[in-house]
């Protein structure tokens, strides 16, 4: 769609939505992302607790604590399995970066914080891998790989394709993941000028962003064994990816993430 002089009337009028839906902002954007960095503190020091338990911790409403845990896909970390648990050795806990997102304002523009992360997907008698990178700001997808095996390269492809479409953000995030700490992986973000960002060990909360969006991606996608092939699952997935970002209404947002990002632009620039 191209204007020549878009107003917020005009614009309203050609995309069929009420005027107030581009005036629309999430609400407490900066409220709700210090309580989300203090639940996160929180669960490091005692990871199984609820949003209750979280709520009473920081004397906090437990409603409200709900909310921002479900707004940022934060979730206890449970512990699978009847094996005592090992000694931990706290001199392998720390991240080899920070958590850069522990110490930054809630992103106001996109560019500034991207999050990353790889998922699996059964198909026929193997297992697919598809990594994608999202701006923190928006929810957008804004680049992802797929490949038959989880590699340095299947990260690097993915932030390679963000890299192509958006330009370089001042940091991006992910877990400890062997596909994130490889050098050709780190090496490159460097090169490229972007702030490598990593959860602690053991928070899983840290990187719930992703993990949010996966959980929901799988169920609009369906079984991915109906695709004959890897070049026929491919296209899905870019479709998929495509429906996402346009057209699925986000519940924070309250619009698909890329007409969010459009609406704010031209707040922005208006």
């Amino acid at each position: 769609m191209h204007l020549n002089n878009p107003t917020k009337k005009g614009l309203a009028e050609s995309s069929s939505l009420s005027r107030s839906m581009l005036y629309y902002r999430p609400r407490m954007p900066e409220r709700d992302w210090a309580l989300k960095i203090q639940i996160e503190e929180t669960l490091h020091g005692h990871p199984s607790y609820g949003y209750r338990r979280v709520a009473q911790a920081l004397a906090v409403n437990p409603k409200r604590t709900q909310r921002v845990m479900h707004l940022f896909g934060i979730k206890a970390f449970r512990r699978r399995g009847r094996r005592p648990a090992k000694a931990r050795d706290s001199s392998k806990d720390a991240a080899p970066y920070q958590n850069l997102l522990l110490a930054i304002p809630f992103p106001a523009s996109r560019g500034i914080a991207w999050v990353s992360d790889f998922t699996y997907l059964r198909f026929h008698d193997r297992f697919v891998y598809l990594a994608t990178v999202m701006d923190l700001w928006s929810r957008e997808v804004v680049g992802w790989s797929v490949l038959n095996a989880h590699t340095a390269q299947l990260t690097v492809t993915a932030l390679i394709d963000a890299l192509g479409r958006h330009g370089a953000p001042y940091c991006i995030h992910s877990d400890q993941g062997n596909e994130y700490r490889a050098k050709t992986y780190t090496g490159f973000a460097k090169q490229c000028g972007i702030n490598v960002s990593m959860s602690r060990k053991a928070s899983p909360w840290e990187n719930g962003y992703q993990e949010s969006f996966y959980s929901q991606f799988k169920v609009d996608l369906g079984d991915p064994n109906r695709f004959r092939g890897l070049a026929e699952l491919t296209v899905a997935l870019h479709h998929q990816i495509l429906y996402y970002n346009n057209q699925r209404i986000h519940s924070r947002l309250k619009m698909p993430p890329s007409v969010y990002a459009q609406r704010q632009l031209t707040l922005q620039t208006s």
